[in-house]
């Protein structure tokens, strides 16, 4: 007998793999969990009142259009509601696009160390992803450019980029979108945009208003902390939007996600926060770990790449000491960086914790 059998090219998808959050093994210590890049200060309680608010409504189904989302978003922002499209996390919509806009036969770009999920929409839509090389960790504009070609559909930019940490200037995006040919959609995933603070970054909105090939996509599951509920959201041309819309789910973003993602825009005191606490532990961070002889790549984000110099056994081997004393981060093995661990920054008491245990394993601990 045969059974059904999944379209050529699905079975060579590697599925993602999220970050490591112990508890299976049945260990009740308390449990440090660095491995997903989410924020240590959780959300706003604005947020969690206003999803247990709506959760008494869960009956029925959610605002379809997101329309008081998209509205929020626009005021905050000051963008255009009609151009915003809401999904289940800014995953779906990164998604969506290959789907749309790419298939067999055409090819999809992002650089060397880009996002995971990158690939894996690429395959799903039957295209064929490519990448270009980058320079000491950070995407290369030119590298990228030489690796279009007539058959390229898309091209994905993270920036700031995940894994690595590191970001290109809003001069060196500009260049990039003026290099591609106008039936390319430049796709801006700039997950990461409100952790920047450098004065040469943008979130590349104004790039969306200047052209018809371009799209830029946020997320609430950073900075905002509503990771649990997946809420993202992407901002583009209308023509792009519009052919979105089509092939979503027509309730593709439950109620609470929404109006926890409502609630959490007005507590800029809370973001701030945030932010504030990431600015603080970034840099000792970094300088700690230096100190320890490892080799830790500046980032503008919450979360940093640490690579060790006795390569992957030694990469690994931290990884297992680390998970012994409960804390859990990112190996980096699926990005092809095998010798890094990705590490977010937590609460105080687990930064201390984290470096106490880092100096144990480098031998820079106290006796």
């Amino acid at each position: 007998m045969t059974a059904p059998q999944p379209r050529p090219g699905i079975l060579d998808i590697k599925p993602y793999v999220p970050g490591k959050s112990g508890g299976a093994d049945g260990d009740t210590r308390p449990v440090i969990k660095l491995s997903s890049n989410e924020s240590a200060l959780g959300p706003s309680p604005l947020a969690v009142e206003a999803a247990k608010a709506a959760a008494e409504t869960m009956v029925r189904y959610p605002d379809g259009g997101a329309t008081g989302l998209r509205e929020a978003i626009g005021e905050r922002w000051g963008l255009d509601p009609a151009r915003i499209i809401c999904g289940n996390g800014s995953d779906e919509l990164l998604e969506m696009l290959p789907r749309g806009y790419a298939g067999p036969g055409d090819e999809v770009l992002y650089s060397q160390y880009g996002f995971a999920v990158y690939p894996i929409a690429t395959k799903a839509a039957g295209a064929t992803p490519v990448t270009a090389p980058e320079t000491d960790y950070r995407t290369d504009v030119d590298a990228m450019l030489a690796a279009v070609t007539d058959n390229t559909r898309i091209v994905f930019l993270a920036n700031p980029n995940n894994p690595t940490g590191s970001y290109i200037p809003a001069a060196e995006v500009r260049r990039l979108r003026k290099g591609l040919r106008d039936d390319v959609l430049l796709v801006i995933d700039s997950a990461y945009a409100e952790f920047v603070s450098r004065d040469d970054y943008t979130d590349s909105a104004e790039m969306v208003h200047e052209s018809n090939n371009t799209v830029m996509t946020r997320t609430f599951s950073k900075i905002y902390s509503l990771a649990g509920l997946r809420i993202g959201w992407l901002y583009g041309p209308a023509d792009v939007v519009d052919a979105m819309h089509r092939i979503r789910g027509p309730f593709n973003v439950n109620a609470m996600a929404l109006a926890a993602a409502s609630a959490a825009i007005t507590d800029e005191d809370h973001v701030i926060a945030a932010r504030d606490h990431n600015d603080r532990w970034l840099p000792r961070l970094t300088q700690s770990l230096r100190g320890m002889g490892l080799i830790v790549h500046d980032s503008v984000v919450n979360f940093l790449l640490v690579r060790f110099p006795g390569g992957a056994e030694q990469t690994h081997a931290a990884e297992a000491f680390l998970a012994e004393r409960r804390i859990f981060v990112r190996g980096l093995d699926p990005y092809g960086i095998a010798d890094g661990l990705r590490i977010n920054i937590g609460l105080d008491h687990e930064m201390e914790a984290l470096t106490a245990a880092l100096a144990d394993f480098t031998g820079q601990g106290h006796d």
